[in-house]
């Protein structure tokens, strides 16, 4: 059986993606007198406000990544594929430019001329409102592959060319006329830039030299080299100093001075990946670079010596996450371990309250050494495979503990200093292959729960990072290594599997073993949910199972997955269970009734699960992804359907959250709309039906009588007297105006005549032809269209004295039989028959 979209769940935003590998673009509004920032993310960008790092906008999603972007004042220009799209507002598509048969990867405007440029040689100039094609350019790959393009200041209709092979191009496209040919240095042009000195370019080469040239002169000013590989992006300062930043592969910037041709300083380690972009803001002291680890950063020069600080920034994970968790009762913070070994924490309510754990170091003493020889990736600790947080004494002391991979020691970290821990949790006789593989924090926040893939479980102080015990005999809880580890909410119990195929139950304090129970197969991971009792288990042969902790009994089974389980979470109530799994499938298992009752598909598996303590998002990681996608709980905003899925149900795709498709490119077939879940006008004949009419359409018709008593104006209003256009006046020399006559107010009569009182309304007309067919939806379907006032005037007409006949009365009592004997609009049939006995 084939099924729609999640019916509990629909996409609202994704958390944590700021910036890839393309380069930013950076646009001035002249009425906001406000930077803005474009960057590109996946197949949409984001658009920020540089004052404060604010998200502005996000894109409708084009159908292909977007390989390069670009900005003027009205429009954002982006290249994915061979497609060129033209947005307005940040938002929507206006214009799309059809033509190029390669990838294309540059991207210049000028005026109201596009120029565009392609990896198989063609560079295209297009009429931007127009869309048509202005130019056309083809060159040869061999000789002459575009690489770089710049519009050289106060140079009408000229555009310089930078190519692979390291000659450069002076071309004139209005005219299609090449005017000059620069040999270049023997090395690729990687990036071109105007200087804030008319005739004067920054040219950047693969081989890591910076060359300032006068293109009118063709001289060479300067030239500087670094040693960090190709110039990936160039930079002048145009509020005073003479200073040009540069850009390298390993994320390092350095700033050269113009005058005295020097190297000023370098800021090392600007971003862990390439910096893919770089530029100053016109008249002020600030940087903003963005780079492919997921970061857009703004850097002021205010230090002495030139340097530079980092003035605020967007940072996410720059590896993809792989364990999340709400953190906090109130739902507003998540956890999130990504591969890039760091720890962060997202807000939903903004992006300024998101924090930086930072990333792990094996001993904070050496870390300081490391500006003293040491290198840095040496210290780093390798990412972290599980962890366990609470907020109940996070004020005193470290409030989260994490395991890392191939490490014997767990690691504190303290949430509200945003920094690692002082505390390397390990037992007092570590065995060398000892890896620390789960983690829970008691709900007390004093005590740490750690199992080992030996076997061990051991029992930690939070504040001392003190070692309080092991459990099991001779230090060992189970044979083989330990899979999960929980504690209950009055620290009474503790619960245990491990890769023996067993579920062992121990006493918090005295840490003796009390029962255990043996599993069909060997568990994966482990989830408790301390309010109601319930525990979750995935088992390797892709099946949960849910525990009772009271009566040590499995209560509930279920199978569907087709793939390893990667995580699971329950919801605030401990009524549904969520899991994730390697099929591409987030299903909720109805644990009352033991039943699949939602079950959808996504494009990336996911690997992390999250359900917020106040039950209104769902928070999930999947691989490849650097964002976090939060989905909304529809149950929470009006009553849901949920019914028992069967055994073959397939699921359909649901598109990630923050992925909005183009508005242009949306078609609904027509099998997706027969497809569409349709709810029965009635339920069964036995039943009765409720109608869809609000209260006050049928309530209220009873007291109808009290409410215009209540409404009556206290006087009648006074029309204005009737005044004609042109006032007629008294000849004379003083102006009189002409009073009307007695007999002409007279002969404007007020009475209107029978004629225009004996038409039949189409409600009257209805219910005659009613009572000749025998079928009262035509009428029914006219009275729910009337108000209650208009409803009483209709009813109220049926009567002889108002000018009805005794076959409408029949007629009508015909209607309401007809309601009532079908089940449908119940409480209306009510109604009517309740005013239809007033009134007659």
């Amino acid at each position: 059986m084939s099924g729609g979209g999640s019916s509990l769940f629909s996409g609202f935003r994704v958390l944590g993606l700021y910036s890839n590998h393309v380069p930013h673009a950076l646009r001035y509004h002249k009425k906001h007198r406000e930077f803005y920032l474009v960057t590109a993310v996946g197949k949409c960008f984001h658009a920020y406000n540089v004052n404060r790092l604010g998200i502005v906008a996000i894109s409708n999603s084009l159908s292909d990544d977007i390989t390069c972007v670009t900005a003027d004042r009205m429009l954002v220009f982006t290249a994915a594929g061979r497609l060129i799209s033209a947005f307005a507002r940040n938002k929507e598509v206006v214009m799309r430019y059809h033509g190029h048969k390669q990838e294309v990867h540059l991207l210049l405007p000028l005026g109201d001329q596009l120029i565009s440029a392609d990896s198989g040689g063609d560079v295209i100039v297009w009429d931007v409102q127009g869309g048509d094609i202005y130019l056309r350019l083809q060159f040869d790959l061999n000789t002459f592959e575009v690489s770089a393009m710049m519009h050289p200041s106060t140079y009408l209709n000229k555009v310089l060319l930078g190519s692979s092979q390291g000659a450069l191009q002076l071309w004139n496209i209005k005219t299609s006329k090449l005017l000059f040919t620069f040999p270049g240095w023997s090395s690729g042009v990687t990036v071109l830039q105007q200087s804030p000195a008319v005739d004067v370019v920054g040219i950047g080469t693969a081989a890591g030299r910076i060359i300032i040239h006068n293109i009118r002169m063709d001289e060479t000013l300067m030239s500087f080299t670094q040693d960090w590989g190709p110039v990936n992006s160039l930079a002048f300062r145009t509020d005073g100093p003479p200073i040009v930043a540069s850009g390298s592969p390993q994320g390092h910037i350095a700033f050269w001075d113009l005058e005295r041709r020097q190297l000023v300083t370098q800021q090392r380690h600007a971003h862990s990946t390439a910096v893919a972009g770089a530029t100053f803001l016109h008249g002020e002291p600030l940087l903003v670079t963005n780079g492919a680890d997921n970061a857009i950063k703004v850097w002021i020069f205010d230090q002495e010596g030139g340097g530079a600080r980092l003035l605020r920034s967007r940072q996410g994970h720059s590896a993809p996450p792989t364990t999340i968790h709400h953190h906090g009762s109130d739902g507003k913070n998540i956890l999130s371990a990504g591969q890039d070994g760091t720890l962060q924490s997202f807000s939903i309510v903004h992006e300024r309250f998101n924090k930086n754990l930072g990333h792990g170091s094996i001993n904070k003493r050496k870390e300081q050494k490391k500006k003293k020889g040491l290198l840095y990736e040496e210290l780093r600790l390798p990412s972290i495979t599980a962890f366990s947080s609470a907020d109940a004494r996070q004020s005193d002391w470290d409030g989260i503990v994490a395991c890392h991979r191939g490490r014997p020691a767990a690691t504190t970290w303290n949430y509200q200093r945003c920094t690692m821990g002082i505390h390397h949790l390990q037992p007092p006789s570590p065995c060398r292959d000892a890896i620390a593989m789960a983690v829970d924090i008691t709900s007390c926040g004093n005590f740490v729960v750690i199992g080992s893939s030996t076997g061990r479980l051991d029992v930690y102080n939070l504040q001392s990072g003190q070692h309080r015990g092991c459990y099991g005999d001779d230090d060992k809880a189970h044979s083989g290594s330990v899979r999960g580890v929980a504690t209950d909410t009055l620290n009474q119990l503790t619960t245990s599997v491990g890769s023996d195929w067993l579920l062992k139950f121990w006493r918090f304090k005295t840490r003796k073993q009390e029962e255990q129970l043996e599993l069909n197969a060997a568990p994966a991971s482990l989830m408790l949910h301390r309010d109601s009792g319930m525990l979750a288990l995935a088992l390797d042969d892709f099946t949960l199972l849910v525990v009772d902790i009271e009566t040590r009994r499995v209560v509930r089974k279920f199978a569907g997955h087709h793939g390893n389980i990667n995580d699971m979470t329950f919801s605030p109530d401990g009524r549904w269970l969520v899991t994730a799994a390697m099929d591409c499938t987030i299903r909720t298992w109805d644990i009352p009734s033991g039943c699949l009752v939602d079950c959808f598909l996504v494009s990336m598996a996911p690997v992390g699960v999250s359900m917020s303590p106040t039950g209104d998002f769902l928070a999930t990681a999947h691989v490849d992804s650097l964002g976090i996608y939060l989905w909304t709980n529809k149950s929470l905003c009006g009553p849901v359907g949920l019914r028992p899925l069967p055994a073959d149900y397939l699921p359909t795709v649901e598109t990630l959250p923050g992925v909005k498709a183009d508005e242009s490119e949306k078609e609904v077939t027509s099998e997706e709309a027969e497809d569409a879940y349709r709810s029965a006008d009635q339920l069964g004949a036995e039943l009765v039906t409720l109608s869809l009419q609000p209260e006050s359409r049928w309530k209220s018709l009873l007291h109808l009588d009290d409410i215009k008593k209540r409404n009556k104006p206290v006087a009648p209003p006074a029309a204005p007297a009737a005044a004609p256009f042109f006032l007629p006046t008294l000849p004379g020399l003083t102006p009189r105006f002409t009073l009307p006559t007695a007999s002409e107010e007279e002969t404007q009569s007020k009475v209107l005549s029978w004629g225009s009182l004996s038409q039949s309304s189409e409600f009257s007309s209805a219910l005659e032809s009613a009572l000749e067919s025998r079928s009262f939806d035509r009428p029914v379907s006219l009275l729910k269209d009337c108000g209650p006032a208009a409803l009483s005037v209709e009813l109220t007409c049926l009567t002889s004295e108002e000018g009805g006949a005794s076959h409408l009365l029949l007629a009508f009592i015909l209607m309401i039989d007809s309601m009532l004997a079908s089940g449908r609009d119940f409480e209306l049939a009510h109604a009517y028959l309740a005013l239809f006995l007033k009134v007659g």
